[in-house]
């Protein structure tokens, strides 16, 4: 069963879609919360892994972040990580207040950008009791060393300068300016391929595409992403093998031991994955 809902973060109406199991015996229930990436919103990706884990006997709940989508927030389509986390904890605030929640068995999944979000989120509040990651990203990190750790510094040092212009002209009254998520022409995410090109078939074609969806990101978001690092404990990550952003799934447990999984032809979007 899925039914629509509404709580608030941090002073903002968020807007979320909980999936009960229809078949699941009475009493409380594990759940876990979704997450969605960083262009995404509740129905695409985030649904998609929300109505399977129900399917599994899980309460999930899926929602749309601050700024994003049905959500409120302003100005569309912020990245704000700090905010970002705070969302995830109120979700997990939120959910044993229906009577199908066990409140003591509430986990995490983060998808793409989200997982960094969500693993600061499950470091802060106890609440939380288990968390897991799909192609995993940390979008501080993306941000400043590129989708494949290589980026010359010089590229972030620009985009913090743009950041710089557009926070100072808004500060004049001015729109807050933004730029493209994903190319919007064909052409131009084949060229660039990779992560890219990936992301622009999703995201702009009947495959994944969805109305609401991000398709630019306010030039602030870069500014707050600057500083901010998710990756900071040991967790479970499944991260395509051929991944360009595959280098943060690495490095994230660096600092502790867990055996290694391989999954082949795991499905859409994920190919063939490695969790660590």
């Amino acid at each position: 069963m899925k039914q629509d809902v509404a709580f608030d973060s941090q002073g903002l109406k968020l807007s979320g879609c909980l999936y009960i199991p229809d078949n699941a015996p009475n009493g409380r229930l594990p759940a876990i919360v979704v997450s969605h990436p960083a262009a995404g919103v509740k129905e695409q990706t985030a649904g998609i892994y929300a109505h399977r884990l129900c399917e599994e006997g899980f309460v999930t709940l899926t929602f749309d972040c601050a700024y994003h989508s049905e959500s409120e927030g302003s100005p569309r389509g912020l990245e704000d990580p700090a905010h970002r986390v705070e969302d995830i904890k109120n979700v997990v605030s939120f959910l044993p207040h229906n009577e199908r929640v066990d409140q003591d068995h509430i986990g995490l999944l983060g998808i793409y950008a989200s997982s960094g979000y969500a693993v600061t989120a499950a470091a802060t509040d106890i609440c939380v009791k288990a968390i897991a990651t799909v192609s995993g990203v940390d979008l501080g990190s993306f941000f400043r060393k590129g989708y494949n750790g290589q980026q010359d510094p010089s590229i972030f040092k620009a985009q913090l300068e743009n950041a710089a212009r557009a926070r100072t002209a808004a500060a004049a009254g001015a729109k807050m300016e933004s730029f493209p998520v994903f190319p919007t022409e064909e052409a131009t995410a084949r060229q660039l391929g990779g992560y890219v090109y990936e992301g622009w078939e999703y995201y702009t074609t009947p495959r994944g595409f969805h109305p609401r969806s991000v398709k630019s990101m306010p030039w602030l978001s870069v500014d707050k992403l600057a500083s901010f690092f998710g990756f900071g404990r040991p967790l479970l990550m499944v991260v395509g093998t051929r991944a360009e952003t595959k280098w943060m799934a690495e490095e994230a447990p660096r600092q502790d031991t867990r055996d290694g999984l391989s999954v082949s032809d795991a499905g859409d979007g994920l190919r063939s994955c490695a969790a660590v």
